[in-house]
């Protein structure tokens, strides 16, 4: 485990947005993951777990507590009968899903393209084109922050549209098994290449971001569509805020232009809420998670009052 001390989060996070961090542990193995928690609390600080910070927007004013990264090192692999594989939360998602390719394995193309850590997947039950991992989801074993280490069967996991029990903050997923429906490598290949150049279309790739802002809700999609079109159609597509922008590319990213503060992306995420909200009825809720300087970890719709 490595300890490094008054990090800036704009180095940790994919938005490139945020202050000094007090002190961040790199645990290098599973029970160095259970350690760091155990040191965390005894320090008597808040505490939050990260991976790459793909769906995470830091405080401008940083955070004055521990971060606990969680990357590459956890990132063992193995097939443990037909059709399953058990993976370590550190695990690359695309690499995750290559593996699965290779093995003649599907139900999980869906995510080749999410830049993000396997346990980070699991906890937000993420995916796309409205899919999500936790279909496939057999077991999570997860460390209470105490370091103790539990089992999860999947019926305890309460798996909805990009929710799952692991979001409350009381475990830290360490490894998960995967059930997976066999399928054709070539087909599962072809259809990975489709989704690449897809999101390689229509995603903005020059400007850091933090991926899609907002969640997809049925009610929105069924009135107007995904939360990019019901932004553009409000008139946000390409606003700016300071240096943060709606991406010109696709309206449901928020880019930074180099130098975007939080404040900054927080105005145009209660902006696009408000202006599709008067446009549609429905409130749109924001898939990125704001960081306070305490710890705490919301929803980005909830703050500035939006």
């Amino acid at each position: 485990m490595t300890a490094r001390a008054h990090v800036p989060l704009s180095t940790l996070g994919r938005w490139r947005i945020g202050g000094p961090a007090d002190l961040v542990l790199t645990p290098t193995s599973t029970r160095s993951l259970g350690l760091a928690l155990v040191a965390a609390r005894d320090l008597g600080k808040p505490v939050i777990i990260i991976g790459d910070g793909t769906n995470l927007l830091f405080a401008d004013e940083g955070f004055r507590g521990t971060v606990i990264r969680i990357g590459p090192a956890i990132a063992a692999v193995r097939h443990s009968g037909p059709g399953r594989i058990e993976a370590e939360a550190g695990l690359w998602v695309p690499s995750f899903v290559r593996l699965a390719i290779g093995a003649g394995l599907g139900g999980v193309i869906h995510a080749i393209g999410i830049p993000g850590r396997l346990g980070g997947l699991v906890t937000m039950n993420g995916g796309s084109q409205r899919k999500g991992i936790g279909d496939h989801v057999e077991w999570v074993d997860a460390f209470d922050r105490d370091g103790v280490l539990h089992r999860l069967d999947r019926d305890q996991l309460n798996f909805g549209y990009r929710r799952s029990r692991l979001q409350d903050g009381s475990l830290v997923v360490a490894r998960a098994g995967f059930l997976l429906p066999h399928r054709a490598s070539e087909e599962s290949r072809r259809e990975a290449i489709a989704i690449l150049a897809a999101r390689r279309a229509k995603f903005p790739r020059i400007h850091a971001n933090c991926g899609s802002v907002f969640v997809s809700d049925p009610a929105l999609y069924q009135k107007i569509g995904p939360p990019g079109q019901a932004i553009e159609l409000a008139g946000l597509k390409g606003a700016t805020q300071g240096s943060a922008q709606f991406s010109p590319d696709h309206a449901n990213f928020i880019v930074n232009r180099g130098g975007a503060t939080a404040r900054d992306v927080l105005s145009l995420i209660a902006l696009a809420r408000d202006r599709v909200a008067a446009m549609t009825g429905v409130a749109m809720q924001a898939e990125v998670r704001y960081v306070a300087p305490n710890g705490a970890v919301t929803a980005a719709h909830e703050i500035l009052g939006t």
